[in-house]
């Protein structure tokens, strides 16, 4: 029996957490393609050190031919600059929408992070717009057409985010070709405006995010009263709901079922003397408001659902009550105003987490009052004030911005339901649904609860599966 050597697959990041997503496959001999490089967040780290402090790359690019980015959030994708200041010149491919929305979101990632010089920074997205290849969903393209070292991929609707994808890659082996798929990060069921993703129809080798597998997400009605009721709720003693979210995705879901409560609640009252139809809904993110602008040019990619209701006149994402705030010194004044005055409304701000962007100005201002409510509805990863005043919240705890301490009085509150990620549910779906069960799945991008819940789940339903959790004992890192 002869030892297949490749392909082979190396985990540049989200083994040890939910962040720093980058996956290397080697399909031949000096030939790899990487799949995202996104940024670590919170104290979460590669096996080789790389962190939130440390962005450079950190392995090498000598036989990278090529990048597939899943999506654009900024843990998958916002290393990429670090890319191309290491030389990485080959294609970057990614999905229609995504090709759009890339670029955004690395300028912002730039102004605000380490590269803040205007000048480098228009470098490098010339360089990206010149690297970038947008491929459609569902049509294979190949990356290397060498007869006996091949590999084609294949973009398919994820249902995460617009413009998501999980990969299909091909790789041209002497006996067969041998079909990896990497999950990157799976949307969840009845999510509002993309459908649901569908499981492939085969894979060798399945390498599967594992965010939210050991939990199931409230139904979708369940959510959207559960929302409506805690912010109603929070606004009884007329403080401000503080949501912090992430600006490409969660933000517009958010939108779209805000919307929703409002057209079914209009003479109904959010707070003491102002009606839904009253309630103002801001949006304090340039970002944000950004790829909202996008999402509402690219509705040939929304599901039915949103489709039907601008059919019916209705405005998802771009309703009467919505504010956008885009200049630092609009948003600075509506701190203080907020801050200083009995003034009931809904704040959208980035970041998911709280690791920086304009909620955290919020959050210094307003974290110790008591009027005020701190709703999350994602994932928040170790080491993140989200995480922190998640935990320590409850108990009356102090979350720490720049180093200084800040109370926490305001109420805390968690809608599990708003993930943008399959739970335990859809993450089993998705594996058990192809026509032939995967000879491996690969659980990556969750903590270790999570993952080893899922594992040992899929054991009993896959049972000629073999299960790899990387990073629990794998020296190297690597099949």
């Amino acid at each position: 029996m002869t030892t297949r050597i490749f392909p082979r697959i190396v985990h540049h990041g989200a083994i040890n957490g939910v962040t720093g997503s980058c996956h290397e496959l080697q399909y031949a001999d000096s030939k790899s393609v990487l799949v995202d490089c996104g940024l670590f967040q919170g104290s979460e780290a590669s096996g080789t050190g790389a962190d939130s402090n440390t962005l450079e790359i950190d392995f090498s690019l000598q036989a990278v031919q090529a990048l597939v980015v899943t999506h654009v959030h900024i843990d998958h994708v916002g290393r990429i600059p670090y890319l191309l200041a290491a030389g990485f010149d080959g294609p970057i491919y990614c999905s229609e929408p995504s090709a759009l929305l890339l670029p955004l979101v690395l300028e912002d990632a730039m102004k605000v992070g380490a590269m803040g010089n205007r000048r480098l920074i228009g470098r490098y997205l010339q360089q990206l717009q010149h690297q970038l290849v947008a491929l459609p969903y569902r049509r294979w393209t190949d990356v290397d057409s060498s007869p006996d070292a091949g590999l084609a991929i294949r973009l398919q609707a994820a249902g995460h985010i617009l413009g998501s994808a999980y990969v299909e890659c091909r790789v041209q082996l002497p006996e067969r070709p041998h079909t990896v798929v990497f999950s990157g990060d799976l949307g969840a069921p009845h999510a509002p405006l993309l459908a649901p993703p569908q499981p492939p129809e085969a894979a060798d080798t399945l390498v599967m995010e594992s965010t939210y597998g050991d939990r199931d997400h409230e139904d979708r009605a369940q959510r959207v009263e559960r929302l409506q009721r805690i912010i109603e709720r929070a606004l009884v003693d007329r403080g401000a709901v503080l949501i912090p979210a992430f600006s490409i995705g969660r933000t517009q879901e958010l939108l779209y079922e805000l919307e929703e409560i409002i057209h079914r609640s209009r003479d109904n009252l959010a707070a003491r003397g102002i009606p839904w139809k009253e309630l103002e809904i801001v949006v304090d993110s340039p970002l944000a408001s950004r790829f909202t602008r996008f999402y509402r040019k690219l509705k040939p990619y929304w599901d039915s659902e949103a489709r039907q209701r601008l059919q019916q006149g209705r405005h998802p994402l771009a309703f009467e009550q919505l504010r956008t705030v885009d200049s630092h010194r609009d948003h600075l004044a509506i701190v203080d105003y907020v801050k200083e005055r009995d003034y009931p409304c809904i704040i959208l701000a980035a970041s998911g987490m709280c690791v920086a962007g304009r909620i955290v100005n919020y959050l210094k201002a307003l974290v110790g009052q008591q009027a005020t409510d701190i709703v999350f509805v994602g994932y928040q990863a170790r080491g993140t004030p989200g995480r922190d005043i998640q935990t320590y919240g409850p108990s009356g705890g102090y979350v720490s911005f720049d180093g200084e301490r800040y109370p926490i009085k305001a109420g805390v509150h968690t809608l599990g339901g708003y993930s943008a990620h399959a739970d335990r549910a859809g993450l089993l779906a998705f594996a058990t649904g192809m026509a032939e069960a995967p000879a491996e799945i690969r659980l990556i991008h969750g903590d270790s609860a999570a993952k080893h819940e899922l594992a040992n789940e899929l054991r009993e339903l896959l049972p000629h599966t073999e299960i790899v959790v990387p990073g629990d004992s794998e020296l190297p890192r690597f099949v």
